[in-house]
């Protein structure tokens, strides 16, 4: 597909999205149709978010709550009941965009990782500001699957190609042995192969917010403790923080809902805009 400024170009059509084979919330496995657009190449990173927050002094949603700060991801020193999120999910205070971990931490070297605890209103004003804008559910799954019509992976029907890992997902035994290194954590964009239409790092990495409204019978413990009775907004293709025993949710059919204040040191966006 043809790229401009960073953007691939997905055509109108009839697609088929969701899944019947997963999680309930998936269901049903349905045909769409969506109008031309063009998606961003990476998720919002770093580097970007502080060119916008430089040339507009927006304060993001962590940084206006009392008292200031964001969840962040703790490794257990043992295994645990997975069914319980708060054993790996605490509120750090000071976390943020640019102090990922809280007070005291940075963004030295991480430029070019996906920028993580936004909110929804984060991702909104980024978006207005560059004049694009947040993309639906079905956008920004029909992206994700790159051409591949029912495949169980934005790259095929296998997790691990011929032994390749294929995206930024949890490998080891979850939440508390990491195989690929001393801990887990965003990558740079653009790490892991591109899918079909080109576009990188749609599954694992970070959550990714759309503007649709999260209707289903369940949530993943990964988004921590599941609100009940306010309006859930969908967030796609999973995090470096999806497991195979845990959250098997690397898949451009996964889905989560988060009350739009949500933010997490796994999640952030991506935008698109209409042709």
């Amino acid at each position: 597909m043809a790229a401009t400024d960073e953007m691939v170009a997905i055509p109108a059509g009839r697609y088929r999205i969701g899944s019947d084979e997963h999680y309930p919330e998936e269901r049903p496995a349905r045909d769409v149709e969506v109008g031309a657009f063009v998606i961003d190449v990476t998720p919002v990173t770093n580097r970007a978010f502080a060119h916008f927050v430089a040339a507009t002094r927006y304060v993001s949603v962590a940084e206006r709550l009392n008292p200031a700060g964001s969840a962040v991801f703790v490794m257990t020193p043992g295994p645990v009941d997975v069914r319980d999120p708060s054993q790996w999910w605490r509120f750090s205070p000071g976390a943020s965009w640019h102090a990922p971990e809280g007070v005291g931490s940075a963004l030295d070297g991480r430029e070019d990782h996906p920028v993580v605890h936004v909110g929804l209103d984060d991702a909104r004003a980024f978006a207005a500001w560059c004049g694009k804008r947040l993309p639906s559910e079905a956008e920004w799954e029909v992206a994700a699957r790159g051409g591949l019509a029912g495949a169980a992976y934005a790259w095929g029907e296998e997790l691990t190609p011929d032994g390749r890992l294929m995206a930024n997902v949890w490998t080891g035994a979850f939440p508390w042995y990491f195989a690929r290194g001393r801990t887990p954590g965003t990558t740079p964009v653009r790490s892991f192969p591109s899918n079909g239409y080109a576009a990188s790092d749609m599954i694992g990495n970070v959550w990714e917010w759309t503007v649709s409204p999260f209707v289903g019978e369940a949530l993943c413990p990964c988004a921590g403790t599941a609100a009940i009775g306010v309006e859930l907004v969908a967030l796609k293709g999973g995090s470096f923080l999806c497991a195979a025993e845990y959250c098997a949710r690397y898949r451009p059919a996964a889905r989560i809902g988060l009350t739009p204040d949500s933010t997490a040191a796994h999640i952030g966006f991506r935008c698109v805009a209409s042709v």
